[in-house]
């Protein structure tokens, strides 16, 4: 549970250090595209996260799949 609290604060402490260094150094693209991807990796796993956590995982899914073809 603290590893994944963990990982939670550091994900937002990076988020903030790069929002900070792209607003310091708003003239290099290649900040703004790092800051870009980051920003987009932490969205997508948010999603997934999320995702898997509304839709049944694959092995419930086929035993309902199992139990409605008998």
């Amino acid at each position: 549970m603290f590893l994944k609290v963990g990982i939670k604060v550091l994900f937002i402490a990076t988020e903030i250090f790069l929002a900070f260094y792209s607003l310091v150094i708003s003239e290099s693209l290649l900040i703004k595209f790092l800051f870009f991807v980051f920003t987009a990796a932490i969205i997508a796993f948010a999603m997934l996260k999320t995702i898997n956590k509304i839709l049944p995982n694959d092995k419930a899914l086929m035993e309902i799949q199992a139990d409605e073809r008998e």
